[in-house]
């Protein structure tokens, strides 16, 4: 335990402080698989290393009060793939629908769709759409704080009819998106 949180201690940073056991795995290669699940276990319990969600820990020392943690771990678990904030988290960041979702975060992703259940720090929902980059690339604009791309508005609203989802909480000023023919 003593070494992990040495290491973890030396690497970890406000840009640094979520972990995959694969991560944490390579700081410790002379544990076998058991004695490392185990680590991990009793590193959860102190309450330095918590698990975020399955395959994501967060170094709590180390992690900002900032309340980005949703967004971090979202682009962290599929960080491999396509992926952007959009539907309801995009509009009401904008203003455009009359309520704000707490600890709820809607991301679309070139990756399956799946809802992740993050405990204390909410739910990520990622919905699968087929666009390409470069067919939304002038629609969106990388957030840096949140280390995502974000959908304007419109795309944002093209998403939602597209995919479905209630359009119910939308203002009705800010229902000017563009057509739905595009693929998700």
């Amino acid at each position: 335990m003593r070494q992990l949180l040495h290491s973890l201690y030396a690497l970890a940073s406000a840009e640094r402080y979520l972990f995959t056991p694969e991560d944490l795995r390579g700081l410790l290669p002379e544990l076998s698989d058991g004695a490392f699940k185990t680590l991990l276990s009793r590193a959860d319990r102190s309450g330095l290393l918590r698990r975020v969600c399955r395959g994501l820990y967060v170094f709590e020392p180390a992690a900002p009060r900032d309340g980005l943690l949703l967004f971090h771990a979202a682009a962290r678990l599929r960080a491999n793939h396509f992926n952007y904030i959009s539907l309801e988290t995009a509009l009401s960041d904008a203003g455009a629908i009359s309520q704000v979702p707490i600890s709820w975060l809607t991301v679309m992703s070139s990756a399956r769709s799946s809802r992740i259940d993050c405990g204390r720090w909410g739910t990520l929902e990622f919905v699968h759409t087929r666009q390409q980059p470069a067919d939304v690339a002038e629609h969106l604009q990388y957030d840096a704080r949140c280390r995502l791309w974000r959908a304007t508005t419109q795309l944002a609203l093209r998403d939602m009819r597209a995919t479905r989802r209630s359009m119910d909480l939308v203002a009705p000023d800010r229902m000017d998106g563009s057509s739905t023919d595009e693929p998700v």
